[in-house]
């Protein structure tokens, strides 16, 4: 049998290039002390640094100081498959940023933009990545507005609908290409090369979301009008319009590009004033903003016919979950997520915000459909699924206990290395095995 451990300096090279989160960079270097002296640690770099400011074009504050991007990577935590105790092997779906405006690491809400603020008391300050098998699930890049005040949070950000990019050679430094959606519903394209945003337009709805698929840009608006952005900032038809719903979103699943039509209905939330006790006229105008809420009721989803240039109609995902959020798009299959059964859709939804003591809070804004039953309802009706975002599983807790009582062996290993001879250090090594 082959020694992993001598592989060529040249090949355990090119595979760190096909590597392309630090996360994967780590957990390939602390395989054995040959993979680390190979491969350099992977570099937390900021795509540029500040970006300059978009074209007004109708409600845009002005700044000198511009946008900074910061990149968040979803990520779906598990303990091995050998693992026989079932409810320990419960995988978690977690949202981390690593260069957002104060440099820290954090843990957030996969699917909005919240912020995890009452982490469990136990809960790990770091993991020990060999324990565990990760999977990136998707990612997504937020453009913070760099003038705002800090107690502002992410309402400081103000281009929160979809921001995608392209890296030229799988490389920032090597120049990239950013794709959003300003603030007045047009496309918005910056690159590197110009040094500069331009606002494409071609608008003839507002559009809902962008997204990078097979290297391409693709966007669509509300009316379902599907268009590839090319680099010289023109757009041509990529399918016919799907018409119907209220908000597109668009999905790589599978090798297939998605695109799910989210329907919605206005309604009262439980505990507000009915209708028959607003007047007709005045009184119905000022309270409806009040009192009426937009409810998802359904979705619908379709596949891209690249040749034929069309949307086609899909009644059933199998073993796929799809994930819809605030800023990015993703799926997921049953096994990867240790659930039962998948064709459901999961989605950040403001009508689903439930208020608790089992820290809701966390959970809320999260809605699930089911495909086949034509069922919807909030995230904790769902508990398959809602294990997956809160509470962390257990086992991390438990890992962090373990990981505890490891530093204190090495730490008196250390200890008796520097008071006695190494003879004696190998069999207290042997000792504390056992």
């Amino acid at each position: 049998m082959a020694d992993w451990t001598q592989l060529p300096g040249e090949l355990l090279y090119l595979i760190s290039k096909r590597l392309h989160t630090s996360f994967d960079v780590n957990r390939f270097r602390s395989i054995c002390s040959t993979w680390r002296s190979t491969v350099t640690s992977p570099k937390r770099h900021r795509l540029a640094p500040r970006f300059p400011v978009l074209p007004d074009e109708g409600g845009m504050a002005n700044t000198s100081n511009g946008f900074s991007l910061s990149k968040r990577i979803i990520f779906l935590l598990r303990l091995p498959k050998f693992n026989p105790e079932t409810d320990r092997s419960t995988s978690w779906v977690v949202k981390i940023e690593e260069d957002g405006p104060n440099n820290r690491v954090q843990l957030l809400n996969p699917l909005s933009r919240s912020r995890f603020d009452s982490l469990p008391e136990n809960f790990p300050k770091f993991f020990n990545l060999l324990e565990f098998s990760i999977v990136e699930l998707g990612e997504e890049y937020v453009l913070h507005y760099l003038n705002h005040l800090s107690y502002l949070g992410d309402t400081g950000n103000l281009y929160m609908e979809k921001v995608v990019i392209s890296c030229f050679d799988n490389n920032p430094n090597n120049g990239f290409v950013l794709l959003t959606i300003h603030v007045s519903g047009k496309l918005a394209m910056f690159k590197t090369s110009d040094k500069k945003w331009t606002i494409i337009q071609d608008m003839s709805s507002p559009y809902d979301d962008v997204i990078l698929y097979e290297g391409n840009f693709y966007a669509v608006d509300n009316n379902g009008r599907t268009v590839l952005v090319g680099l010289d900032f023109e757009t041509s038809e990529a399918a016919m319009p799907v018409f119907g719903g209220d908000k597109k979103f668009l999905v790589g699943s599978k090798g297939e590009l998605l695109l799910v039509d989210k329907y919605l209905s206005i309604e009262a939330p439980e505990g507000s004033c009915s209708w028959a006790g607003l007047d007709f006229v005045e009184e119905y105008f000022e309270n409806i903003a009040f009192y009426m809420n937009e409810r998802t009721v359904r979705f619908k989803v379709f596949k891209l016919d690249e040749v034929g240039k069309q949307w086609v109609d899909v009644k059933n995902l199998d073993d796929r979950v799809l994930f819809l959020g605030d800023d990015c798009s993703f799926s997921a299959s049953v096994e990867d997520l240790n659930v039962c059964r998948g064709n459901c859709i999961i989605f950040a939804d403001n009508f689903f915000y439930s208020v608790g003591d089992d820290e809701s809070s966390e959970r809320c804004d999260v809605g699930v459909f089911d495909i086949e039953y034509g069922s919807i309802g909030p995230l904790q009706k769902f508990p398959q699924f809602s294990k997956l975002f809160w509470p962390p599983p257990r086992w991390t807790s438990t890992r962090l206990l373990n990981v505890s009582i490891f530093l204190c062996i090495v730490e008196i290993l250390v200890f008796f290395f520097n008071r006695f001879q190494l003879p004696m250090l190998l069999q207290l090594s042997y000792f504390f095995v056992l």
